[in-house]
């Protein structure tokens, strides 16, 4: 059964020359592992603010090892307080949360962090919620460097394990007529030793070059484009 958007909702992209978009979700959104361009959060959001830019508002809301369920926990409040204007309220949300809920702990073989029939309830919820604010975006997860496993030594990602949280995501967004940008599948399609030379020595956050790579992936993404381009 397809779910859709409340009517309320507009879910086309608006002509406003000035949008204020919040993007929300873990540590890929936050840009840990970037001390030169600061994620590619800040990257755009730097870009806007150049001579010659647009004026939207971008405001960086990841926190590193969030899952789907701390995302759903702070996403009214961080919606509610960020229109800038008087009773204003942000455009659009871009989300980008799953692959902590994915690891593996203990042992390679060991219980996921948020178990897979979970994780479907609960991104299908996050969704809803979302979609109840405004429109939404989402960015998928890229794939770990499974050679320098286990991060923090007890927590095993995988790329199986993410391939079938990848898809469940897929899934609900598609369910809800929400864009969802495949970068675990585009960036698996570019090659083991592409992928490796983008992360930073944990093999789970990327370095300045995988930021970078990130920024251009979500600048090119139609849905993306069909938003904050004039």
């Amino acid at each position: 059964m397809q779910i859709f958007a409340p009517s309320s909702i507009d879910l086309t992209a608006p002509s406003t020359p000035s949008l204020r978009i919040l993007a929300l979700g873990d540590s890929l959104v936050y840009g840990f592992g970037d001390p030169v361009g600061g994620g590619w959060v800040e990257r755009l959001r730097r870009q806007w603010m150049s001579p010659g830019g647009t004026n939207h508002a971008l405001y960086n809301l990841g926190v590193r090892g969030d899952g789907v369920r701390q995302v759903a926990r702070r996403l009214e409040d961080e919606f509610r307080h960020r229109g800038e204007l008087r009773n204003r309220v942000p455009d659009l949300i871009i989300l980008s949360v799953g692959v902590n809920d994915s690891p593996r702990l203990g042992r390679p073989d060991g219980k996921n962090l948020l178990p897979f029939e979970g994780f479907e309830i609960e991104i299908a919820d996050l969704l809803d919620r979302a979609l109840r604010l405004c429109p939404v975006l989402f960015v998928g997860m890229i794939p770990v460097d499974e050679a320098k496993m286990p991060f923090l030594d007890c927590m095993y990602y995988n790329h199986v394990d993410q391939i079938r949280y990848n898809a469940a995501i897929r899934s609900a967004c598609e369910a809800r007529q929400i864009p969802h940008l495949d970068l675990l599948e585009i960036w698996r399609s570019r090659g083991l030793d592409w992928c490796q030379q983008q992360f930073t020595e944990d093999g789970l956050h990327p370095n300045v070059s995988g930021y970078q790579a990130l920024l251009e992936d979500i600048s090119c993404w139609d849905a993306f484009r069909q938003w904050i381009e004039p």
